[in-house]
């Protein structure tokens, strides 16, 4: 990941595609599929995470529908797939440590890997790049996180 911003303590890639209303991130790997996670701004406004469900491998998640859900001691909610897919792996440490998502989002805390139906198709409903960095600090002020 590359061209790292941070805002009123909140961190976030210019290179990853953001889903802004929900905070989640999508990467596309060099083997065609997408990894899945939750914003650090996202988990900052859930708070420590508790549980996490996430869909199995195989199973295949239509647009819009959660790949996952979270669960902290003030919120829960879906994890929604922009992208759709089936997912391929899922990251099972989260199951044991579901507060990983919470110290490092966008690495070890990655969600789910999913091979897209029609990534450019989907990708439309993204925005990455300058456009995100401004959309996620408008975001930030309306919301009025901060992130630790």
């Amino acid at each position: 990941m590359e061209k790292l911003h941070e805002y009123k303590g909140c961190k976030f890639y210019e290179d990853l595609y953001y889903d802004i209303d929900n905070q989640v991130w999508f990467r596309i790997e060099d083997d065609g599929t997408v990894t899945v996670g939750a914003t650090h701004i996202g988990q900052a406004r859930a708070g420590k995470i508790i549980n996490i469900r996430i869909k199995p491998p195989g199973k295949h998640v239509k647009k819009g529908k959660p790949v996952a859900s979270l669960e902290s001691g003030k919120w829960t909610g879906p994890i929604p797939a922009v992208i759709e897919g089936e997912v391929v792996e899922r990251n099972e440490k989260l199951f044991e440590k579901p507060e990983i998502i919470n110290e490092d989002p966008y690495g070890e805390g990655w969600i789910a890997r999913l091979k897209p139906a029609d990534l450019q198709r989907d990708l439309k409903d993204l925005i990455t790049g300058e456009e995100a960095v401004n959309k996620l600090k408008e975001y930030i002020d309306s919301e009025g996180v901060e992130c630790r």
